[in-house]
């Protein structure tokens, strides 16, 4: 009987109870794409007696989340705690030093530490993955690093916040202003637990510091991104704003210009008929501009929707995968130097930099990798004229990168 792949999970929140509920209910379904059970060996959380909604005790507790990483029953760490420091980072570094896979969905430690955790990876032959992290219902990581790997990518843009997108839609909607429509969204508990992560674009600046890595193979900048929220904008503004065939939306984009690589976070007039301007709810979108434009749409992680717990699960399947050999065990989660290393959506040294070297693809292959890498989760649109339409407040952008031990740094400018 094959091995099954034992995992150890830190963080037993909303997102982490799914993952444990998604795991015992889908175990057959796991094993079967898999080639290998998947199985919890134990699990770490502040609180041990609070009620979340799943059976915990067949599991081991750690009360400590280190102690959890080092465990020699845990092959795979799964990081669901939050925050860029603290013991999010020092159990992360933990399990890394310890030889083993980590799947991750803290967006905000791999854009404050990913170059490190990327390092310190390699260091260790282990793989670093974050589909999770970074719109995760897409799945806008495996596109980018599957799909589009060997497409020169000269601009990343998107609504990245569908608590913003939120508001936003819902105050045109609604003609409500926005202390009213923060409070609506705080009380179906979508805002952060600091909603300045949200609203003041915080958040959405940390995915774009990541998406902006991937696509332009620089180390991850967030430092370089220019933040501005939406908590300025007024009911009035969304008015003139529809009245001139306009909505407003907080736009991330990153592109290489003249000047550097440059990476911007703040709210933009888009039109009101292209995909951007049609994004309604807790939406997200990302859009690639290769040799035309490429769009994904998926739903956001409003209240630890299933999209994003099912993308963890699907991370932690890819790992489970059964090595068949070099090619295949580089591209199911090996330990990189191959150009297939880290190909589902992690930190891998150089392999992406192979990746991200290789020669550009026509269109119509990339559409066609990119349809298969979005598979269900997420809808693939193409529209050559948007990117001329837009409205661009924020033209400046980033390149930063997913941690290439290799890779250059960012080059960073605010204007």
């Amino acid at each position: 009987m094959t091995e099954p792949l034992r995992l150890g999970i830190a963080g037993l929140g909303t997102v982490g109870a799914g993952v444990v509920k998604i795991i015992r209910q889908k175990a057959a379904l796991l094993e079967a794409r898999s080639g290998r059970p998947i199985s919890i060996s134990a699990v770490s959380a502040r609180n041990r007696v609070k009620d979340r909604g799943v059976p915990l005790d067949s599991y081991a507790w750690e009360d400590d989340p280190v102690a959890l990483a080092k465990r020699d029953d845990v092959d795979v760490f799964v990081e669901l705690m939050g925050g860029s420091d603290g013991p999010a980072k020092a159990a992360t570094e933990a399990a890394l030093r310890a030889g083993k896979d980590v799947v991750t969905a803290n967006k905000a430690l791999l854009a404050h530490h990913g170059q490190a955790l990327a390092e310190a990876a390699e260091k260790a032959g282990a793989v670093l993955r974050f589909e999770a992290a970074v719109a995760g219902g897409i799945p806008v990581v495996k596109a980018l690093t599957e799909g589009l790997a060997g497409n020169d990518i000269t601009r990343v843009m998107g609504v990245m916040n569908g608590t913003c997108n939120y508001i936003l839609t819902r105050m045109e909607a609604t003609g409500q202003g926005y202390e009213a429509l923060f409070d609506e969204a705080n009380k179906l508990g979508y805002l952060e637990a600091d909603p300045n992560l949200d609203v003041g674009g915080i958040d959405a600046g940390h995915k774009l510091s990541l998406l902006s890595s991937l696509a332009f193979g620089t180390q991850v900048d967030f430092d370089g991104v220019e933040l501005e929220g939406i908590q300025r904008i007024a009911l009035q503004d969304i008015r003139h704003a529809a009245d001139m065939g306009y909505r407003i939306k907080l736009l991330g984009v990153a592109q290489m210009t003249g000047r550097g690589l440059e990476q911007r976070m703040s709210p933009c007039l888009v039109p009101a008929d292209s995909p951007l301007g049609q994004l309604e709810g807790g939406t997200n979108i990302a859009k690639g501009l290769i040799s035309g434009t490429v769009n994904t749409l998926g739903k956001s992680a409003l209240g630890g929707s299933l999209d994003y717990k099912n993308a963890l699960t699907n991370t932690l399947s890819n790992i489970a995968a059964p090595y068949l050999g070099d090619l295949t065990k580089n591209a199911v989660g090996g330990t990189g130097g191959d150009i297939l290393g880290g190909a589902v959506g992690g930190f891998s040294g150089n392999a992406l930099k192979n990746i991200l070297q290789g020669k550009s693809l026509d269109i119509g292959t990339a559409l066609s990798t990119l349809q298969g890498a979005t598979g269900g989760l997420g809808k693939l649109f193409s529209n050559t004229n948007e990117d001329k339409q837009s409205v661009n407040g924020p033209t400046s952008l980033a390149r930063t990168l997913q941690g290439v031990k290799n890779g250059p740094a960012a080059t960073s400018r605010r204007t």
